[in-house]
């Protein structure tokens, strides 16, 4: 696939493999209304696993808590944001409010070292996903997975959908089990 955008050309080539869809780009990253094989990932995740889980596609970016929140018309604290987070022996994906941060002491608690994203070029080769659009399903290769006890005030919650304009609607009890999730207390409100 070719996708021309701002007079920058990237070229994208997405490979179908056991684990999942491997995508390679020559250019420019990802950018709202590329490559749309990552959601496609998140999709067939849900047919493997005969979930009833679907992916609502958006016009407009939901790549940010913010317009996520806005384009599905929720309080901002409902997205589940992806993080993802490299720790000295494995990438891991933290699932949390919104409208969280993460606390550095509660974190090396939890995890034995400081919290470090993985670098921003890096993120969708760990996971698949674009920024914007990172989420525990579809991933190119398993990771563990840790949904942070703020989402718990909470029924249901809308993780990203595999790319920065979709988002899945989902309980919290399936997220859990679907993902294989460990419950953690890694954040803090944002106040």
């Amino acid at each position: 696939m070719i996708v021309t955008t701002n007079k920058h050309i990237q070229i994208t080539i997405c490979v179908l493999t056991p684990i999942g869809i491997m995508m390679y780009h020559i250019g420019n990253k990802t950018q709202l209304g590329g490559c749309h094989m990552s959601v496609e990932s998140v999709k067939a995740h849900f047919v493997r696993e005969n979930l009833s889980l679907e992916v609502t596609e958006f016009k407009v970016s939901t790549a940010t808590v913010q317009l996520a929140a806005e384009a599905l018309g929720v309080e901002p604290g409902r997205i589940a944001k992806t993080m993802a987070l490299r720790l000295k022996d494995r990438d891991i994906l933290v699932l949390a409010k919104g409208d969280v941060k993460l606390d550095n002491k509660k974190f090396k608690s939890a995890f034995g070292t400081k919290a470090k994203f993985v670098k921003t070029e890096d993120v969708e080769e760990v996971t698949g996903h674009p920024i914007g659009g990172v989420c525990p399903f579809g991933l190119v290769k398993p990771l563990d997975v840790y949904l942070d006890q703020s989402l718990k005030i909470y029924d249901v919650v809308y993780p990203a959908g595999g790319t920065p304009s979709s988002a899945v609607k989902i309980d919290l009890e399936t997220l859990e089990k679907v993902t294989q999730a460990v419950w953690t207390d890694v954040c803090v409100s944002l106040a």
